[in-house]
């Protein structure tokens, strides 16, 4: 496995390098903007990485038979949690360059901020950011350790351990996501407040992992990297979950907008009022498009769902998606209007060989296929929609 993943390594080397540097010369030419950049960067990288592991979790959750032979794929970009306490510190040293409670002045001439400031410290953040990223790591090691051990000692208790691990860490997970979205994001503007939130993230992060999984597991089938075993059907069963989490978040989108129309709450509309002007309202029109009706066009036929082209597609359009709706809830911040350029080049780039990486290093030290789960089998020989084609 090591020799297949060689030059997937030396891409990603070059592009963590070449994300790197531009990301300096972006802190270099305007700190701010570079911060916002980099925020935005760390809420995706959570997104992704709980997202995957919230992926694992739903295959024990649920008994899910189809989703076994590409679990490990998810198992793999989860890992990207264990690097959250390091991507973390930079977002410490700008967290006065990105919350407005941060400065003493706004709290003591703002009586909203300053009757918030019980929550909104530096101290308490910090606490609770790191609170929340131990959490995720003690389910990411139990969880994915668990699956490694399955593999060695062939024993069924490792498998049923997982099942209650993944039970716990359903509610676990819906609590820390929430507060970490209220935290790093919705506080960037600290008069508002929206109950529907911490949901909105979740759902865009379920979307953008199986985005990723989507086409992780398209690309390496089509590779012949995977288990030479696997079906239409199981794809099948993959792009349907996908499709389904689309309009989970459009559901979720569509609430939240009407929930601020309807209630028409000065502290509520402001929120909605920034992302319809200074060049905003055509992101906020296109996102509509992008994120619901062409995906949903798209993979809406049965034949979509199991096509490897549409999944694979599909799968980094939706990463790009996720992207623009990430940048849509963090950069109005910088209360500067729409802006795109190179200055935020870097921190993508940083992304795509970060991710490429850790699903390399994972992909040389375990399996990529849960050899010994009991479920493979079974998830091999279901033929549910043998017509099917993956072509």
């Amino acid at each position: 496995m090591n020799d297949k993943f060689n030059k997937t390594g030396k891409i990603a080397l070059i592009l963590l390098a070449a994300g790197l540097l531009l990301m300096i010369l972006s802190f270099a030419a305007d700190s701010k903007r570079a911060f916002f950049n980099y925020l935005l960067m760390f809420v995706y990288i959570i997104s992704i990485g709980v997202g995957s592991l919230s992926i694992v979790a739903m295959d024990y959750m649920t008994d899910a038979i189809w989703s076994t032979p590409f679990r490990r794929i998810a198992e793999f970009f989860s890992a990207s949690i264990v690097l959250l306490p390091l991507l973390a510190v930079p977002l410490i040293f700008g967290m006065n360059s990105l919350y407005e409670w941060m400065h003493e002045d706004a709290v003591l001439n703002d009586p909203v901020i300053a009757h918030k400031s019980a929550y909104l410290n530096s101290t308490f953040f910090i606490i609770r950011l790191f609170l929340y990223i131990l959490i995720w790591m003690i389910f990411y090691f139990l969880i994915t350790g668990n699956s490694q051990k399955q593999d060695k000692t062939k024993e069924f208790k490792y498998f049923k351990k997982n099942i209650k691990l993944s039970m716990a860490f359903g509610p676990v997970l819906f609590f820390t996501l929430t507060f970490a979205a209220i935290d790093l994001m919705m506080s960037l503007l600290p008069h508002w407040y929206s109950t529907i939130y911490g949901v909105y993230y979740f759902a865009g992060s379920a979307v953008g992992a199986l985005a990723l999984w989507s086409f992780t597991s398209a690309l390496l089938t089509e590779k012949k990297l995977l288990h030479p075993d696997i079906k239409p059907n199981l794809f099948h069963s993959m792009g349907t979950l996908f499709f389904a989490m689309i309009v989970f978040w459009a559901y979720i989108a569509f609430s939240q907008y009407l929930l601020i129309w309807y209630g028409d709450i000065p502290e509520e509309t402001i929120w909605i009022h920034v992302r319809m002007q200074n060049g905003w309202q055509y992101l906020s029109a296109a996102s509509i498009f992008i994120q619901f009706l062409i995906p949903f066009l798209v993979l809406m036929p049965g034949a979509s769902k199991s096509n490897l082209k549409v999944l694979k597609y599909t799968g980094i359009f939706m990463l790009a998606a996720h992207y623009l709706d990430l940048y849509w809830l963090v950069m109005p911040g910088l209360k500067r209007g729409f802006i795109f350029g190179w200055n935020e080049t870097g921190f993508i780039l940083f992304m795509v060989g970060f991710f490429i990486m850790v699903f390399k290093y994972k992909a040389s030290k375990v399996s990529i296929t849960p050899i010994e789960d009991p479920k493979l089998e079974h998830g091999l020989a279901v033929k549910l929609y043998p017509d099917i084609s993956i072509d």
